[in-house]
Formats: C-alpha cells, structure tokens, sequence
C-alpha cells in the first residue's frame, strides 16, 4: 500500500510543487493540503496520513502548535509522523518541534529524491537525522537549554553506548560497525531504548540524550 502524505504550507507554490513531486513516486501518495496549522489539525484528523510535512512558519497556527495538537491526539493507529519543513537549518523552532515529538526535519530546498527519501524513512519509524544538519541544530540549542545530567539508570551499559551514537546521527548499520554489533542486535538495543525511556523515536532519543547530559554538544562540523 501506498504511503499517505499530507503537505502543509502557506505558500501555494510550495504545496503543489511538493505534492506533484511526491505524486510521482509510485509508492508515495499525497492525499491532503493545508495552508495554515488550523487547517492542518482539522485534516490530519479527517484524513490520518501516514506522514505529514509540516511548514514551520505560518499564519493562524503555526507548524510547531499544530505539531503539538497533532501528535497529542488519539487517532487508531496511532498519530502520523512529522516532518517539519524550513528554510533555514537553524530555525528556532525546529528544536522546540523535535520536543514535540516530530519525527525530524528538511529543507525547503532538499532535491526530490531526498523529499521522497524523507517520506519513507519516516513512515518506516527511523528519524530523519542528518548529521550534516540536525545534530548541528540540536547541539545549537542544547547550548542554550539547561541541562540537567540524570543517570540512565534504566538503561545498560550497551544501550548507553547505543544512545550516545543515535545522538551524534549515526544510522543503525554505522552504529552495528564502530561497535562491532549485527545491525539486528543494534535495532534491538533502539527499540529497548525507545521502550525504557518512554520516547517516540530516534528524534526524541537525540534530544534526551542532549538534555540528560548523556552526550554534550560538542564543536561544528
């Protein structure tokens, strides 16, 4: 079955360009728009798309309030996977978003394959954490964020080590590879971690590490 998308944003252009994109891939359908975050809570819940790509800065409600109205709801099935979308790679907001509980963020300017990659990798359940441009951004505000060291008591030595790599954007295969591990045995340790820890996803499992003190931001890259 095809995976549903939802594209919202307040610029026309924008949302046909990205649907059109996404429409053509035979595995990925756009099955709403939204102009505004009101728009878009009200459509998520009609509609329950599989992943919605969310714009950060909009008039009425914007991305983050409607991410927050969004993933707080019960829908069967559980709540789509966000993406949110930005023009810049260090928007104030998109740091507050991953809190929320989105699952990762793009650029506005990404190619169409990383568009559609996106998609799927998120629909799969992983994060979408590019180490070139969303560890830069949370280690910007994790700068700025008290942070308050708590043990991961709840978690093993492993799993710990397991945590400190996912926060610095490694995928499973590079995490099985620097820690001589099967890859399976990694995805094990992940879902361990997500379970322990009460987290959503990789997303939020970066953004624990850094506000736990698991893992301090370290220079840019």
């Amino acid at each position: 079955m095809a995976i549903t998308v939802m594209v919202v944003d307040d610029q026309e252009m924008v949302r046909a360009g990205f649907s059109a994109l996404l429409d053509a891939q035979p595995d990925l359908q756009v099955v709403g728009q939204a102009g505004d975050g009101a728009q878009a809570v009200e459509l998520a819940a009609e509609l329950r798309p599989d992943v919605i790509l969310m714009d950060v800065r909009m008039p009425v409600l914007d991305g983050l309030a409607a991410t927050r109205r969004i993933l707080a709801g019960s829908a069967p099935g559980g709540p789509p996977r966000v993406v949110m979308l930005t023009t810049f790679d260090l928007d104030d907001y998109v740091y507050a978003a991953l809190r929320a509980g989105a699952s990762g963020f793009l650029l506005k300017h990404s190619t169409p394959d990383e568009l559609a990659a996106a998609v799927r990798v998120v629909a799969a359940g992983d994060a979408l954490l590019a180490p070139s441009v969303t560890r830069r951004l949370v280690e910007d505000f994790a700068r700025a964020q008290p942070v308050v060291p708590i043990a991961p008591v709840h978690l093993t030595p492993r799993e710990t080590d397991v945590l400190r790599l996912v926060a610095r954007g490694l995928s499973n295969r590079q995490i099985a590879d620097e820690l001589v591990l099967a890859e399976q045995t990694v995805k094990t340790h992940v879902s361990n971690i997500l379970t322990k820890l009460d987290l959503r996803d990789r997303a939020q499992a970066v953004v624990y590490a850094y506000e736990a003190g698991v893992v301090t931001p370290g220079p840019r890259h």
